[in-house]
C-alpha cells in the first residue's frame, strides 16, 4: 500500500465488511491500480514511447480472426523456422488498451526465436457490459492462431498463453476452455500459460465498483471464474504479481496458485519484491524482468 493510501485508510471511519476484512471502500481501491500505483502515468508514457520504438524496428503483420473490425491481431514474426508462438492478452481493467500499445515486448521473443501474437478484442463499453463476447473472441484468436501457425512460420504444437491484468483473467479463462467441446481441438494444444497480476475469482471483482460498468450475474462469475474449473486445465502455468500491488490482486495471484498447487497440476508462483501492477507489466519487455524471464522459462528460450 503506497504512504498515501496508508494514510487515508488510517484516517477514515471503516464501514461494513464486504469481502474479507475490506469495507466497500477498502475493496474498491483493492481493484484500483491507479491507488496502489502512483508513477502509472510515467509508466504509460514510457511503454508508449517503447512500443512506437518496436513498431518501427518489428512492424507486424496484421491479420483477421474475426469478422467483426476489432477481431484482429499482431503477428511478431522470428526469422527462426518452425518456432514456438506466445499469444499475449493485454489488460486495461477489460475497457483501454491495444494491440499495439503492448508491442514493446515484441523484441524479446522475436531474438529468442519465437513468435509473438497480441491480440485485439472488444472492449467491454462495447459489447452491452458483458464479458461474454470480450472471452468468446480471445478464445478465438487462440484457436486461429493453433489453426494458422503453420502459415506464418511457428510450430503449432508449441503455442503458449500469457496475459497482463484483466489480460491474465482472460488467459486464465483461455486456458480451462473445453476446446474439444467448443471449437473441436485438441484438449492440450496450448503448452503452457503466464499470467500476471491476474484475477482468477470474480466473486470479489464482482462486489467492488468494477460492477458498476461490467455487468456481472451467477452464470458470468461462475463461468469465468477460471480457478472454479480446474479440471480442464491441461498445460503448466506461472503466476506472477508483486509486493506493491493492491492486497487483492496478490491473493488472488497466491489463492490461484494455491488452488492449482492442490489438485496436483504444474504452477509455479513467482513474487516480485518491491513491483507494482505496472512495473510487473514492463517486465514483459525485458529477458531478464520477472515476466521476460518467466516467459522464456515456459518456452524453453535462451537469449
Amino acid at each position: 500500500m503506497t504512504a498515501n493510501a496508508s494514510t487515508a485508510e488510517s484516517v477514515r471511519v471503516k464501514g461494513p465488511l464486504v469481502w474479507l476484512d475490506m469495507d466497500q471502500k477498502a475493496l474498491d481501491d483493492a481493484y484500483d491500480q491507479t491507488v496502489y500505483a502512483p508513477n502509472q502515468p510515467q509508466l504509460a508514457a514510457r511503454r508508449k514511447v517503447a512500443s512506437e520504438s518496436a513498431l518501427k524496428r518489428f512492424p507486424p503483420e496484421r491479420r483477421a480472426y474475426g469478422s467483426s473490425d476489432i477481431e484482429k491481431l499482431d503477428i511478431y514474426k522470428t526469422n527462426k523456422p518452425n518456432a514456438p508462438v506466445m499469444v499475449f492478452t493485454h489488460g486495461g481493467a477489460w475497457r483501454n488498451g491495444a494491440a499495439k500499445d503492448f508491442a514493446f515486448q515484441a523484441e524479446m521473443y522475436v531474438n529468442a526465436g519465437a513468435n509473438l501474437v497480441i491480440l485485439d478484442f472488444v472492449q467491454i463499453q462495447d459489447a452491452g457490459g458483458s464479458l461474454l463476447p470480450m472471452i468468446q473472441q480471445v478464445r478465438s484468436a487462440v484457436a486461429w492462431v493453433y489453426k494458422n501457425a503453420a502459415g506464418f512460420g511457428a510450430d503449432p504444437d508449441r503455442l503458449f498463453v500469457s496475459g497482463h491484468s484483466s489480460g491474465a483473467h482472460l488467459t486464465g479463462c483461455v486456458l480451462v476452455t473445453d476446446w474439444q467441446k467448443d471449437f473441436g481441438l485438441p484438449a492440450n494444444f496450448i503448452k503452457g500459460g503466464l499470467m500476471v497480476s491476474g484475477m482468477y475469482d470474480l466473486k470479489p471483482v464482482r462486489l467492488s465498483k468494477r460492477s458498476q460498468y461490467v455487468n456481472f450475474n451467477d452464470e458470468i462469475e461462475q463461468a469465468l471464474s477460471s480457478q472454479r474449473h480446474l479440471d480442464r486445465l491441461n498445460a503448466p502455468i506461472i503466476v506472477a504479481y508483486g509486493t506493491q500491488e493492491t492486497p487483492e490482486f496478490q491473493r488472488q495471484g497466491r489463492d490461484f496458485a494455491a488452488a492449482v498447487k492442490a489438485v496436483g497440476k504444474p504452477v509455479e508462483l513467482i513474487v516480485g519484491e518491491g513491483f507494482n501492477h505496472f512495473e510487473m507489466q514492463e517486465t514483459y519487455g525485458n529477458p531478464y524482468g520477472i515476466a521476460g524471464r518467466a516467459a522464456r522459462k515456459l518456452m524453453g528460450l535462451s537469449i
